[in-house]
C-alpha cells in the first residue's frame, strides 16, 4: 500500500552521450538514494522511490524540513552521505551511525503549499526550490544545475570521479516519461 502524498519520481534513462545546445540543463547526478522529501498535515515522511517512509533513517533531513517556512510541499531528491573530499560514497548510506550525516540533495520541487507544481517548466520549479531552501538546514542541500554543453558538463563530472549527470530539457514538466541520464561505466 502506497502511503499518502507518494507521487512515483520521474527516473532518468540511460544516453551513450550527454544532449547538447541551449534548451538544456545538467546536473550532477549523486551516488545516494532517491528520496521524496514529503511535508503535509500526516507529517514529514521520507518516501522511496518504492513508497516506503524512511524517515526514520535520516533524522537530519527530517529536521530540515521540519524548518521549512511551509504549510506543505514535496521535494525530490537524492538523499547522500559525503567523504571528506565532498564526493557522496553510496556505502556510506549503509553504514547506521551515518545516518545522522546524511542530506538531500534537492533536484525538484512538486508541491508547495497545496499547489501542484508538476505542470510548471524546470526552470520555475528550480528556481522556486532555491528560494525555498534559502537559509534552510544542512540537511537540505539545492542540486543546482549547469547550462554548459552536456559533453563538457559529463568530462568535468567524469574527472572529479562523480557518478554522472542528468540532463533535463528546459521548459519540461514533471512527468513519469524518464528524463535523459548519462552515467560512469
Amino acid at each position: 500500500m502506497l502511503l499518502p502524498g507518494f507521487i512515483e519520481p520521474c527516473l532518468p534513462s540511460p544516453a551513450d552521450r550527454p544532449p547538447s545546445g541551449p534548451g538544456w540543463i545538467h546536473e550532477i547526478k549523486h551516488d545516494g538514494y532517491r528520496l521524496m522529501a514529503r511535508r503535509d498535515p500526516v507529517g514529514i515522511r521520507l518516501l522511496t522511490r518504492n513508497g516506503y517512509d524512511w524517515s526514520p533513517h535520516y533524522p537530519l533531513i527530517v529536521e530540515a524540513v521540519n524548518k521549512l517556512k511551509v504549510r506543505s510541499c514535496l521535494i525530490d531528491g537524492e538523499a547522500v552521505a559525503c567523504d571528506e573530499t565532498g564526493l557522496a560514497v553510496f556505502e556510506r548510506l549503509r553504514r547506521k551511525y551515518e545516518g545522522q550525516k546524511v542530506f538531500l540533495f534537492a533536484f525538484d520541487l512538486l508541491e508547495l503549499n497545496g499547489t501542484d507544481l508538476r505542470r510548471e517548466p524546470i526552470e520555475t520549479r528550480k528556481a522556486t526550490l532555491a528560494s525555498l531552501l534559502r537559509g534552510s538546514l544542512a540537511g537540505l542541500r539545492l542540486n543546482g544545475h549547469l547550462t554548459h554543453p552536456g559533453d563538457v558538463v559529463f568530462q568535468h563530472a567524469h574527472k572529479l570521479g562523480l557518478e554522472g549527470i542528468v540532463s533535463k530539457r528546459l521548459g519540461s514538466r514533471y512527468r513519469l516519461r524518464p528524463l535523459t541520464a548519462l552515467d560512469q561505466e
